[in-house]
């Protein structure tokens, strides 16, 4: 049977994408960031997962505010690189696992969560900067990829709760499914950052870390933040980390924390990885 092997959060800022695109890794700005990334990539190239299923959220690239779903899951073969008005990001188009995608659908769907299937999709940065992050800068990706794609954008996005509980569902679709892969569960966006706005450049380390000690330890204490709190610790835009309790839900209730890292300025943001493994005591009740 198929099996949860781990579980990584990245943030997905569009800056980092440029600065990988355009060779500019080095540079004083952005070497002490890029520094901090080899622990977990070398951590996904040792665990050789066989799919992902990689939450994120939409800017605009595949959905608009004509049709905005809360959940949606691609089912496609291939899924094209979107052009977000700057071109499109030099990398492999990203390739689904329509199989496994279809199994996840349909048990999230009898497990009373309502998902959006989407059959034809192009995906942003929000998907391929983490990507770029986890496998650097292949030929072409080294794992097929479900695509997860959650509200963030328009209010009411999904309560930390729902994302935890629907994590908690992808765990057992997972283990539900007949085929022998290992699959890692990644969860983008955030940290805290408002990109407009009086505050906009907003960063809070401190409850960022208190987020990140939370999600490792206290995953229910995690999901029960509500929106205001999101907004006013973290900004208009750290609501996104509600896509980290979705990877979370997907993990043992108990987890080792593998590796952490956090990164102040990224594009006036508090960008940060964090790795986990299942600690082998099992999946959430």
């Amino acid at each position: 049977m198929a099996e949860v092997v781990g579980g990584v959060a990245s943030s997905h800022i569009p800056a980092v994408g440029v600065a990988i695109d355009r060779g500019r890794k080095a540079e004083p700005y952005w070497a002490p960031y890029f520094a901090k990334l080899p622990p977990m990539q070398e951590w996904v190239r040792e665990l050789v997962p066989d799919a992902a299923v990689v939450v994120y959220n939409d800017h605009a690239s595949a959905f608009s505010l004509q049709l905005i779903p809360t959940f949606a899951i691609g089912t496609a073969v291939e899924f094209p690189i979107a052009d977000e008005g700057f071109g499109r990001r030099p990398v492999p188009a990203v390739q689904g696992h329509p199989e496994l995608a279809w199994h996840l659908a349909e048990s999230l769907i009898l497990d009373e969560f309502d998902i959006t299937i989407v059959n034809e999709m192009e995906v942003d940065h929000g998907l391929t900067v983490p990507m770029s992050l986890m496998f650097a800068e292949p030929a072409e990706w080294p794992c097929p990829v479900v695509p997860l794609c959650v509200n963030v954008v328009q209010y009411p996005p999904p309560t930390g709760n729902r994302c935890f509980n629907l994590g908690k569902a992808i765990r057992r679709a997972i283990d539900s499914y007949p085929g022998a892969e290992r699959v890692l569960v990644v969860g983008t966006g955030g940290m805290s950052h408002q990109l407009q706005g009086e505050r906009a450049g907003l960063v809070n380390e401190a409850w960022d870390h208190r987020f990140l000690d939370l999600l490792v330890g206290e995953p229910e204490q995690a999901a029960a933040i509500g929106h205001v709190e999101y907004l006013r610790e973290a900004g208009s835009e750290g609501i996104e980390l509600v896509m980290w309790l979705v990877m979370r839900g997907a993990l043992d209730a108990e987890v080792r924390e593998v590796y952490r890292a956090t990164h102040v300025p990224t594009s006036n943001t508090h960008n940060g990885v964090l790795v986990l493994e299942n600690s082998g005591g099992g999946p959430f009740p």
